[in-house]
């Protein structure tokens, strides 16, 4: 078993764009593990519509 692993994780959510109003995106998460515990979130990112990825940074989650 490995003390430190790094595991990316995709899940559906809801987010806002500021241009597009509401939008359903695949959201990917890179996630550093310790024993198997959640320890830090490295990078998030989505796909957008027309298939190109993004950073999270660019959306705001609540409007």
């Amino acid at each position: 078993m490995k003390l430190i692993q790094v595991e990316r994780v995709t899940k559906q959510e809801n987010r806002f764009a500021p241009k597009m109003g509401r939008l359903n995106a695949k959201v990917t998460y890179i996630k550093k593990k310790f024993l198997g515990i959640t320890v830090k979130t490295l990078h998030k990112y989505r796909e957008t519509y027309y298939g190109e990825v993004k950073d999270c940074e660019d959306c705001v989650l609540a409007k």
